[in-house]
């Protein structure tokens, strides 16, 4: 897709802050962050919403999830996971992607 955001930066095409990549997810961070860690973990292939995604995929995301918050050195103290689906999910890149928030206290409800 050349017009998703999230295809540019896999494509190179977009600079992004990278913090890690497997052959089917890529995370970097965010150029608007809500906490001290907060990273986007997206399918390389694009996905509208996580309903799309084949379990397997969503699988991976996750972990790649895991990894970002142990890199982050959140993975004990606590972190957020957020997919935000639909526009009134809160949804603004049309593109499958994972909040990774952590690095302070979380409150609830997010919003």
């Amino acid at each position: 897709m050349t017009d998703c955001l999230f295809c540019r930066i896999v494509a190179g095409e977009i600079p992004a802050t990278v913090v890690t990549e497997t052959d089917t997810t890529l995370a970097f961070r965010d150029i608007d962050p809500k906490a001290p860690t907060h990273v986007l973990v997206i399918p390389k292939e694009h996905h509208t919403a996580i309903g799309d995604v084949d379990p397997a995929l969503a699988g991976e995301i996750l972990a790649t999830a895991h990894q970002v918050a142990k890199a982050e050195g959140v993975d004990e103290s606590g972190y957020r996971l957020v997919f935000n689906t639909g526009r009134d999910g809160g949804q603004t890149v049309f593109h499958v992607h994972c909040h990774v928030l952590g690095g302070r206290g979380l409150t609830w409800p997010p919003g």
